[in-house]
């Protein structure tokens, strides 16, 4: 496999983003724990600088930024998640997401090119995973042409598009393409690296919530060509 290059999409002029980017700037600095920050920036394998704000103080900060803003459109957002994506420290990131995740219904098939951006700069389970759940899934269950892509990301040299191809039907419970998740899962079976073993077993057992005969099934006729891993991860809450 190779590695798809793909240019950095423009950061599009936006007033909101202005007024988003001088407060978060100001805020989440003013809230930054060094003697914190050193042990999430371990924790997340040194994937990025970190200002130490814990989840919770983080959210409550973020509310505080955007108190009085209006709703904003595409623009907005790729604004947004670019220019937070462009600061070091990962709490900026994890704003941009859940910013995204917030107005995900207001972003069009438009704005795949900007989350496979997200995907692969400075990528970690830590973002990757809720882009590909709550964004890429988004886009794609409203714009099903965007299958295709899907079916592209899926055989990528970028372990992180895999991951999101893998990831992206996450929560679609019973409107999942069903054939299409169990294809996903062969064409990565033999995947040599951890969190492509372990999202096949997650997105396995997320399905068997909603269909536990049919992940049995397919584990019964293929589970020779899966990592044991995989194959714990998927049975979990099901069995043998």
């Amino acid at each position: 496999m190779t590695v798809t290059a793909a240019t950095p999409p423009d950061v599009t002029r936006s007033a909101l983003a202005d007024t988003v980017l001088a407060r978060v700037t100001a805020v989440f600095p003013a809230a930054a724990d060094p003697g914190r920050a050193g042990a999430m920036r371990a924790y997340m394998k040194d994937v990025a600088p970190f200002l130490g704000i814990p989840t919770p103080a983080r959210r409550a900060l973020a509310r505080t930024v955007l108190a009085g803003t209006p709703r904003p459109d595409e623009a907005d957002g790729t604004a947004v998640a670019l220019r937070c994506w462009a600061l070091p420290e990962r709490e900026y990131h994890y704003f941009a997401v859940d910013f995204l995740r917030r107005h995900a219904g207001r972003l069009s098939s438009g704005f795949l090119p900007v989350a496979r951006h997200l995907v692969t700069t400075v990528p970690w389970w830590d973002t990757v995973d809720l882009l590909a759940a709550h964004v890429v899934g988004g886009l794609v269950a409203a714009d099903r042409s965007l299958t295709e892509d899907m079916d592209a990301w899926i055989t990528d040299g970028d372990l992180w598009l895999v991951r999101t191809a893998l990831l992206h039907q996450l929560t679609r419970k019973e409107h999942t393409d069903t054939e299409r998740l169990f294809t996903y899962c062969l064409l990565q079976s033999g995947h040599p690296d951890f969190f492509i073993r372990k999202a096949i077993g997650w997105v396995l057992r997320e399905y068997a919530k909603t269909d536990p005969g049919a992940v049995r099934a397919f584990l019964a006729r293929e589970r020779g060509r899966f990592a044991p891993l995989t194959v714990r991860e998927a049975l979990k809450n099901i069995g043998a």
